[in-house]
Parts: C-alpha cells; structure tokens; sequence
C-alpha cells in the first residue's frame, strides 16, 4: 500500500511495515511549523525525558555550543561523564567557569571551530511564507489564506534552500536572519514537487551581507554524527539538536508521493524545522530536514534529503534554467527470487535481474521493451533478483536509485533478457505522467459547468479535499483502483469526474451524483476535460448524454440545458461556466 498522504501541511501519513510483513499505521509530519500548534504535553512519558536529558547533556558539551555560550559571558556547566567533557569542565566533574574553560582549551581548535561552525549557524534563515491554496471542491475559487513558519538557509550564488511544502502556493515568503529583526522579501526560483525542495532568492544586497554560504559535504556514513538546526516550534530563536545517521534507502517522500534516496536520523527535528540544514561534524551540510515518523512505536525518527539529491536539483535547474524533474524508467517490475520463476524465464545458474510486468504506453521505453522481460543491469550496474545493487561497502540500494541519478533527456544502457537471449536498448529517460497526479503546480484547478453538472479532473489534492486525509481509505474504490494502478494512454489523457451538480430544475434527479468518472459524451470517449467541453459547447444534438462509470447516464435538453447554466452561475456566484485553462 503506498503511504498515506494528509491534507494537512502539519501531518503526513504513512503505512510503516515492520520485517514480518504486518503494517502498522504511522504519521509522517511534515516539519514546517503550523500558524495554530498544538501545546506541548505537560506530562510526557519518562523515557521520553531521559532521552531528551541525554540529548541537552551531549549538546552542552558541543564545543561550538561552548563558543555560543563564551560569548555570553561566565557560564557553568556539570558534565556527567568526564571523558567527554571537551575541556568545558574538570576530570572530576566539577564545575568551572567559561574563562578558565578558555585558558585551559589550545587556542588553534577554538579558533577553528569558531570559523567552521559560526557561518554555516548564521547562515540559517527563517522563512515565514503566507498560502494560498485553491479550492479543489470550489475551483472557480481559492481558500483563505493562512501563514507557516519553517527554516532555510543561504548556498552559493545568492541563492537559499528550503522544502517545496515550505512554500507550496504561496502568495508572499519572507526571510528573516539570524539575529537580525529584518524581514526581507524572496522570490522564489524553482520548486522541486518530487525531491520537496524549493530555491529562493532576495534582491536586496543587505539581506547577503556578512553571511557566509553553507558548505556541502559527502553523503555521510552511518552512525555519523549530524547537527540539525533551524526554527522549529516551541520558540523563537535558531534551535539546535543533535544525533546519528540510523539508516540509509530509498525513501517515499510524502509531499512529492515519489521515492528517493534518503537518511534516517535520530537527532529530535519538530514542526519548524523543514528546510533546516544537517550539518556534520566538520561544519559542512549534509542534508535537508523534512519530514519526521510519528508513531506510538517509534520515537526521534526524522528523514533528511542527501547530498545527491540536493546537488541533483541546483544543478538541473543551472542546467535548464528551471526544474525538470526526476526522470523515471515507466514499468511496473517483479523480484525473481523464486528459483522455478528464473528458469521458467530462461535464467542461468549466473544471472540475475528482475521482470518487467506492465510498462507504461507513454514512455519511451515501451518502444523496446516488452513486458516479461528480464532486466539483468542498468547502465553496466547488475541488478540482483531482489532489486538491488552495491551502494557502499557493505550496503545495498534499490535500482531506481541509478535512475534518479539521471536527468530529462538523458539515455541509459538496459540489458535485458528475451527468450533466452540477452539484449542490450539506449532507454531516453523522462517524466513520469500519472492518470491521478500528485500535484498541479502553478495554475488554479480546470472546470466546466453546464446545467449544474460541475466536472473536473481528479488529482490527490482534489482527493484529499473531497475525503480528507484519510482519502485512500474513504474515497470511491473504483477512482482509488485507478489512483493506485491505472496508467495514461496518451500524454493528454485526464480522469474526468462529475464532481457535483448544483440543483436547479433541469436536474431534477440527478442530485445525488457526485465523483462519478465521465466515460464518453454522446457516444464518444472523453479523453480529457478540454475535449468534454468542446463536444459540449459545439453539440447540435436535440440530447446530451452523458455516459458515466457505473453504468449510469445523464440526459439533457441541449438547448434548455444551455439556457438553464447561466442563471445557475448568477446564483451561485460563479464568474464563469469553464476554468481559463479550457477558453484558450
């Protein structure tokens, strides 16, 4: 079961599935700081206050923490464990103040520190953005505004990094500095839907003054020391916490309902925090916060976006100007672990892959490909019956993993096995076409009306207003059966719905249909919204019949039914019959 996904920008949720196989429900939360939190909990369970004790300890003995606090003037600290104490505090455990600490520690890492950490601190802004989001039920209309606070920071080229859900429709994005009380307009760039990354700029030279860009690292290493910073709830000034790289794999990234490269961390990230850096322990960022696990299972399990999909997204939008995307082969596989299966397929002893069971007609690679093919390596990289190939000493990393690596456009070596016989096609790779899209990006919603009958095109955020955030659960099974599994024909192709009908005398009767698939018109499919409005509007027709799914239809007077949609608009307030997207 793919995660679920909430309409609200605070929760996420999403099906964790422990190593027996049983799936539990879980919240993955998205890590902007919401306009109305919650109050925190006045009596949290006791191991959740020894972890965060333990965590406070072992980022009182940070040494840039030490610096932040010499700047403050005499500070005293206890440390519980001596040998770590970072010359903050004696053998003994005993208290000592910051002067001494100073003139006890060697004056070249001090002075290190303070110049590898301090930048990369001032360099994390806070964003302040205010949304507007379209009315998917309404689309002739927005919804009201509201305002989210999350975190930032400042790369090369005056430009800054934060989460795409950061600033997902939005109306006005401020950036605020640290320290400072400015808050200083930003445009923003490119938003990467998929890998949930947004680049911002601000025109004002002030805003870059004094500020040192963030440094990026290397992919890190598990069990690798991370710093988060940023602004999450619970205050107003930067916060930092602290912890290790837990995991590394293939990741569902929530708001792009796409999967990616990504780490798990255990260092304590909060509603705030998205967009925020994870730096190492050299001062050097290594990833993107985003999104966190919610569950009454698990504790301090927060996911940040690597390296390789950062550097990806900065350099596919110097490359095209714009962001492109993340390309994708267009099949639907199976793992061939079963040895019958392998030698049914003609496998020897030696060979390894997995077999392709449906590819999508729109991709490129459907000119090659076949399904029941066996794909034995990508671009020279064996792929195990698993799916898998080498990642690192020791590791093992989903395939797709190579595709993402890719960009539009570009072209992969597949070699496959057919009949026995191994092949080898240059696959150009590109955008994956949902029928059911994730997102619709930059354009209010499409619509049409006539004689009350509201149709529009089905998408998640369309879902999701319709059903909430529990839509794959309570929404029609037939639109679910085709969110999950269906796949375009053509490019253009759309999921058109009668979304609802507003009543008026003409349809006495049809009242009660609501989210019911539109299959053809007059006894021609429907292949898309722009194409329904079209055979309506130049229908000449004494009827209009609507075939919809289920096996109902809709019949109309078409002149009576052009004359009632007008006065329908003027009682619902409705500026016109048909979205802009549909008049050109």
């Amino acid at each position: 079961m793919k995660p679920s996904q909430k309409r609200a920008r605070k929760l996420k949720t999403q099906s964790a599935e422990n190593a027996t196989g049983e799936v539990k429900e879980a919240s993955v939360t998205h890590l902007n700081e919401s306009p109305s939190p919650e109050p925190p909990e006045t009596n949290p369970s006791p191991p959740r206050l020894n972890r965060v004790r333990g965590k406070k300890r072992r980022q009182s003995n940070n040494p840039s923490e030490t610096t932040e606090q010499q700047r403050g003037g005499v500070v005293s600290q206890r440390s519980s464990l001596p040998h770590h104490h970072h010359s903050d505090c004696n053998n003994n455990g005993t208290t000592v103040s910051a002067a001494a600490t100073a003139e006890s520690t060697p004056a070249a890492p001090s002075w290190e520190t303070v110049v590898k950490v301090v930048p990369s601190m001032d360099a994390v802004v806070k964003v302040f953005c205010v949304h507007t989001d379209p009315n998917f039920s309404l689309p002739w209309q927005m919804k009201r505004q509201y305002s989210s606070g999350s975190s930032g920071f400042i790369i090369g080229g005056r430009r800054v990094l934060t989460n795409a859900h950061s600033v997902e429709h939005h109306t006005q994005v401020k950036l605020k500095k640290r320290g400072s009380d400015t808050k200083y307009l930003a445009t923003v760039l490119a938003i990467g839907t998929e890998c949930d990354i947004a680049l911002l700029t601000v025109s004002d030279d002030e805003f870059w003054e004094g500020v040192s860009p963030v440094e990026f690292g290397d992919l890190p290493a598990l069990q690798d020391a991370v710093t988060v910073v940023g602004y999450p709830i619970g205050g107003d000034t930067i916060s930092v916490t602290s912890g290790v790289v837990s995991r590394m794999e293939i990741l569902s990234y929530v708001h792009g309902s796409t999967e990616l490269l990504g780490l798990q961390i255990d260092a304590a990230i909060n509603s705030g925090n998205s967009g925020g850096p994870a730096f190492n322990d050299k001062g050097r960022c290594v990833g993107i916060a985003f999104q966190s696990l919610k569950h009454e299972d698990a504790e301090n399990i927060g996911y940040v976006i690597p390296t390789p999909v950062i550097g990806h997204f900065i350099q596919d939008y110097e490359k095209h100007n714009k962001y492109t995307g993340f390309p994708v082969i267009g099949i639907e596989w199976q793992k061939m672990e079963n040895p019958d299966l392998r030698k049914k397929m003609g496998m020897e002893s030696h060979q390894k892959g997995v077999r392709i069971r449906r590819i999508e007609p729109t991709a490129p690679e459907s000119q090659v490909l076949k399904p029941s093919d066996t794909i034995l390596s990508f671009d020279g990289v064996n792929i195990a019956n698993d799916g898998t190939v080498p990642f690192r000493h020791g590791e093992r990393i989903g395939f797709s993993y190579l595709i993402s690596q890719k960009y539009t456009g570009d072209s992969a070596l597949v070699k496959i096995l057919r009949n026995r016989e191994i092949l080898e096609f240059n696959v150009k790779l590109a955008i994956h076409k949902k029928l059911i899209p994730a997102h619709i990006s930059g354009k209010p919603p499409s619509y049409f009306i006539v004689a009350g009958f509201v149709f529009t095109t089905v998408s998640v955020p369309y879902l999701r207003s319709e059903y909430g955030k529990e839509y794959e659960y309570d929404a029609p099974v037939k639109l679910l059966e085709k969110h999950l599994h269906a796949m375009t024909q053509s490019v253009d192709e759309q999921l058109v719905v009668v979304s609802q009908v507003l009543v008026s005398d003409i349809n006495i009767g049809y009242e009660e249909i609501v989210n019911t698939q539109v299959v053809a018109f007059n006894g021609k499919p429907v292949k898309n919204l722009k194409c329904l409005a079209e055979m309506v509007e130049n229908c000449v027709d004494e009827y209009m019949e609507f075939y919809l799914d289920y096996h109902q239809i809709v019949v109309l007077q078409t002149k009576t039914a052009k004359e009632a949609t007008l006065d329908i608009l003027t009682t619902h307030c409705i500026p016109s019959a048909m979205s802009d997207d549909l008049k050109t």
